[in-house]
């Protein structure tokens, strides 16, 4: 009965950062709230009325998640003319910086793992923020990996694995994998962020 209530409060969840992410500006605002009350179910801290919770959660952090996330966007902006760019070199020239690509999309992926985690946790300012999540990501490189690769796999058995069943991937996506994901990931984010309670 516990893990169904888990599931159904991950659920609710997950049905509001999918309606508040829709505007895609307030995307950061719905991660750092998704993540608020998956620590919550974690340490089983969680309010009676889930939904309540992720709202609060959504309205107190909404100034440093919406500045991190332009933030963030901007660096998606960037890596993606990057691409572009090196889409138009030379074939044996592409090779080179494609692999200097690849590694400046895992050294981003590492520190953004931890960046709307750290909001919903901590009232830091977004540029403390912002430098402690790359530095964590470095300093707990095992949780970071172990991040990574939950959300890679949840990628990977959704759209990959059965192409056919992408209808149902997607509806999986809408009502329960993200907030299942953010779950799964806040047990090693309690890890990780020990280091930053010292």
């Amino acid at each position: 009965m516990s893990a169904l209530g888990k599931l159904a409060d991950l659920f609710f969840c997950n049905m509001l950062f999918v309606v508040f992410s829709l505007p895609i500006i307030t995307m950061g605002a719905s991660l750092s709230a998704l993540h608020c009350c998956a620590v919550s179910l974690v340490n089983d801290t969680e309010e009676s009325f889930i939904p309540l919770q992720f709202w609060k959660a959504f309205r107190k952090n909404f100034k440093r998640s919406t500045l991190a996330w332009l933030i963030c966007l901007g660096i998606f902006l960037l890596l993606g003319a990057y691409y572009l760019a090196v889409s138009m070199l030379t074939p044996s020239l592409q090779k080179t910086y494609r692999i200097t690509f690849y590694v400046l999309v895992f050294l981003f992926l590492c520190g953004f793992q931890y960046i709307f985690p750290l909001i919903a946790q901590f009232p830091l300012k977004v540029s403390q923020v912002l430098k402690n999540a790359w530095l964590l990501s470095a300093a707990e490189l095992p949780w970071t990996l172990l991040t990574i690769a939950v959300e890679a796999a949840a990628i990977y058995l959704s759209f990959f694995m059965n192409p056919d069943a992408y209808g149902i991937s997607l509806f999986l996506w809408a009502v329960e994998i993200p907030a299942l994901i953010a779950y799964l990931n806040s047990f090693f984010f309690r890890i990780a962020f020990r280091r930053m309670k010292k």
